[in-house]
């Protein structure tokens, strides 16, 4: 077989595995990368790096496992966009966090969400009490979105993420 149409169908295959394996993880891992998800992250490339090129350490294979990838998203974003149902097999759904006031405990726990990083959501966002929360989403990005009861909507931004010291 031609050596480069094998990187080729290796960093398809790849590509195919890690897209499976983020969706599995779901938007939480993605919104709050820590210092053991970047390592994480660094091994992944290099473990897989391997089953894409193979033997060829050249940068004409390099080259060709990177095209390779970057054709691959760009199909699936189109096939998601013009797909529906290949859109929400991929990605996860938003998930209603407080509506008109009430927690959604359920879905909170579900998704591994404290109380302290919500309350810290609403305060980013400037909202003192979980009564004053129309809606609250945890977005497919990983983002929360919060609306208030305010006839005056604010916009404000939260990205989920853990805050680390160092000690």
């Amino acid at each position: 077989m031609n050596p480069y149409l094998d990187i080729i169908l290796r960093s398809v295959a790849v590509y195919f595995f890690m897209v499976l394996a983020l969706r599995f993880f779901g938007k939480k891992e993605l919104s709050q990368l820590n210092t053991a998800d970047v390592i994480l992250i660094l091994l992944i490339s290099n473990s897989v790096q391997n089953a894409m090129v193979g033997s060829n350490s050249s940068l004409l294979g390099g080259l060709a496992a990177a095209l390779t990838l970057f054709i691959m998203s760009f199909v699936l974003k189109r096939f998601m966009y013009r797909f529906k149902k290949l859109s929400d097999l991929i990605q996860d759904k938003p998930e209603i966090l407080i509506h008109n006031g009430k927690t959604e405990y359920k879905t909170l726990a579900k998704l591994g969400i404290t109380s302290d990083e919500m309350e810290e959501a609403m305060r980013e966002h400037g909202i003192e009490h979980y009564k004053d929360v129309k809606l609250a989403m945890l977005e497919v990005d990983g983002n929360i979105s919060i609306i208030s009861g305010e006839t005056e909507l604010k916009q404000s931004h939260h990205k989920r993420r853990i805050h680390k010291t160092l000690s």
